[in-house]
């Protein structure tokens, strides 16, 4: 077996561990003869009850979340040749908050399904406002990209800051969903977000050959057959679903976006058909265990899988660039 579907394999059983050991772990352990009356009779139980009803769904979320947020993150570095590309530092997700905080005070839309267009609304706006500011021909220009995408998730955080105080008690809950939480996760935002998720997820794939071409650049890309413009649309709307169905599901998590893709191009290559799909498991298999080792941090309370994710990325991306500036 090659190096790319190895890594892929890895990253499916890692994945796959990590949600079997969250939905084992937490304040209420679940023994292995549990397990097996839990497999055997399904509901019914306590043990049942805590796995099927509140620990399945936060990882399915978590897994969906964490996944989407390697996709979108590994098609904006693929489709704008940025390095830094990532739904956080482009202001997508914090577009995302802003549409769901007001949508739900100020025009009083609820529900789970409101939740996930409103955040993918909200993304759409933030990318439009980040290519307006960064001009025409921000594609080229990473850093200019990057800079209008700071402006942007700035502009948004005051603004959902403001509303937020108005209330305090929604000023304590957007507190702690701002910095990415799956602590309130229920199935009854499975829905909603899998469509959207399922959606983004088929059209990135679908991209995958042209976007291995756009890398070379829009010229060389023309010159090759792919027609740019219309790639270019397909990636926005992908990174939109994406972007606003893992927002819907855990808040703004930031650093999965951007660590992902790196970590995969290190570990499977750069070929957009696995680099994709590795992106996706990683962004995923992160997520799963930062909210795990979240919960079981400090019990009874919770730590933000934001922060896990952050003090759990940020080591893994500096380790693997010391190594290829070594191998260099």
């Amino acid at each position: 077996m090659t190096r790319t579907p190895l890594a892929i394999v890895i990253g499916a059983l890692v994945l796959l561990a990590a949600s079997l050991i969250a939905l084992t772990l937490g304040a209420r352990p679940i023994a292995a003869g549990e397990w097996l009356a839990i497999l055997h009779e399904g509901r019914g139980s306590e043990a049942a009850e805590i796995v099927l009803g509140l620990r399945l769904p936060r990882v399915l979320l978590g897994a969906m979340a964490g996944a989407a947020l390697g996709l979108a993150g590994a098609v904006i570095q693929m489709a704008t040749r940025n390095p830094l590309g990532d739904p956080g530092l482009l202001g997508i997700n914090a577009g995302a908050s802003l549409a769901l905080i007001l949508g739900t005070d100020l025009i009083g839309l609820a529900g789970p399904q409101a939740a996930t267009w409103l955040a993918a609304c909200g993304a759409l706006g933030a990318v439009l406002a980040v290519q307006a500011l960064a001009g025409a021909r921000s594609s080229s220009n990473p850093i200019r990209l990057t800079l209008a995408g700071v402006a942007v998730t700035a502009l948004c955080i005051g603004i959902g800051q403001a509303v937020a105080l108005s209330d305090p008690e929604r000023f304590d809950l957007v507190r702690n969903w701002r910095v990415g939480a799956l602590s309130g996760a229920t199935g009854a935002i499975l829905p909603s977000v899998t469509l959207a998720w399922l959606v983004g997820t088929l059209l990135t794939l679908a991209l995958a050959p042209r976007l291995d071409l756009l890398a070379l650049g829009d010229d060389r890309a023309a010159s090759l057959g792919v027609a740019v413009r219309p790639v270019r649309l397909g990636s926005l709307i992908a990174v939109v679903l994406l972007a606003g169905s893992a927002v819907a599901a855990a808040g703004p998590i930031a650093f999965i976006g951007l660590a992902s893709p790196h970590i995969a191009r290190r570990l499977g290559g750069i070929g957009a058909a696995a680099h994709l799909p590795l992106s996706g498991l990683i962004g995923a298999a992160l997520v799963v265990i930062a909210d795990t080792l979240g919960r079981i941090a400090m019990p009874p309370a919770e730590v933000p899988i934001g922060i896990v994710a952050g003090l759990l990325g940020a080591p893994i991306l500096i380790l693997l660039a010391r190594r290829r500036n070594a191998a260099a």
